[in-house]
């Protein structure tokens, strides 16, 4: 199973929370010793700039002075 999740930083480790669906799927218990596969994910721009106006022609002008 596959699933993603943030790290959060307990003293000077990196932790991360295993999802419940992903427990129950693979019966997981406490203190069972797992194997993990780490890779980043590319965060998308899509939706940075949510609520941003558009550029107007002042805005254009303003960068050229």
């Amino acid at each position: 199973m596959e699933a993603l999740t943030k790290t959060r930083k307990i003293g000077g480790s990196l932790v991360v929370t295993i999802p419940k669906v992903i427990v129950e799927g693979e019966g997981l218990i406490e203190d069972q010793m797992v194997k993990i596969e780490v890779e980043k994910v590319k965060k998308s721009g899509f939706g940075l700039f949510k609520g941003m106006r558009s550029f107007t022609k002042e805005d254009e002008l303003d960068t050229h002075e």
